[in-house]
């Protein structure tokens, strides 16, 4: 019997992400020759790891391609993307976006999405990086002045005292009329063009079975909810595990295109992206 081929692939301990390898992770579907070995990091991590090319697939940040599309092509599935709704900007008291200024803001990571979005949206700030499950208490104990909130703190910011000072996504809506694409999935180039559309094909097979078993597949999430009720971990769930996530389609391809120039226009990415996404 041939050994199978194994596969590294790199995502976040989060709900959403759990979601998408639910199939895979328990056995419901073929692998198809592979045998797959999941990588659970937080995705600065995951970032940093990409940079040297270290796993076969892995997600990242859609900001952090911009420093590893040597090593890796955007897959055409896998991706989080959010239609009219994004990263939040949280502060302990009410502030307006004008308030930002020279302020210092809390953020998940300098290769995240979030933290270029919040470039574009309010240049002048200064950062603190700090794990991202850790922002809120962070902000809520005065560390900070504001807050760049990923994960499932977009939606449970409020109940320990802390207000919205914006939604980067709707922002990002107003000024582009593109969704905002958040987390993806890459694939290393040196793979070929057969097992990246093999892996490519089990993947979207993979989100397609959630979707389509969602009550299991939400269950098999909960284990990585951080202490989520299930209603809140399905609605985070839905928000970023979704048609966008089987494949990006024109308008999410569009916003991956727009976030990689403007983020080059403002001089937050150091040099042009050529964004390319794999076959399959």
């Amino acid at each position: 019997m041939s050994q199978l081929q194994q596969i590294r692939i790199g995502h976040s301990p989060d709900s959403d992400d759990a979601f998408m390898f639910y199939a895979i992770a328990n056995g419901l579907i073929p692998t198809d020759g592979f045998e797959i070995v999941q990588v659970a990091e937080d995705i600065e991590s995951l970032n940093r790891r990409a940079l040297n090319g270290e796993l076969e697939v892995t997600a990242i940040s859609v900001h952090a391609y911009a420093y590893v599309a040597e090593h890796y092509a955007l897959m055409p599935c896998g991706a989080s993307i959010g239609d009219r709704y994004g990263p939040l900007v949280v502060s302990k008291e009410p502030m307006q976006r004008e308030g930002l200024a020279g302020k210092k803001i809390a953020i998940p990571g300098k290769m995240t999405t979030a933290y270029l979005t919040l470039r574009l949206f309010q240049p002048d700030f200064a950062p603190e990086v700090v794990q991202f499950d850790q922002i809120l208490p962070y902000v809520q104990e005065g560390n900070a002045d504001a807050g760049l909130i990923i994960h499932e703190g977009q939606l449970t910011y409020s109940r320990i005292g802390l207000h919205k000072v914006a939604d980067l996504g709707e922002w990002w809506h107003q000024e582009t009329e593109l969704p905002l694409p958040l987390g993806a999935n890459a694939i290393r180039r040196d793979l070929g063009a057969e097992n990246t559309r093999r892996l490519t094909s089990l993947i979207r097979q993979s989100i397609q079975y959630s979707l389509e078993h969602r009550e299991g597949g939400l269950a098999y999430a909960m284990n990585y909810a951080r202490d989520m009720e299930t209603e809140l971990a399905a609605r985070f769930v839905g928000m970023y595990v979704n048609d966008y996530t089987l494949d990006y389609g024109e308008k999410g391809r569009a916003g991956v295109r727009a976030l990689m120039e403007r983020g080059y226009q403002a001089g937050v990415i150091p040099h042009q992206v050529d964004v390319e996404f794999a076959a399959g």
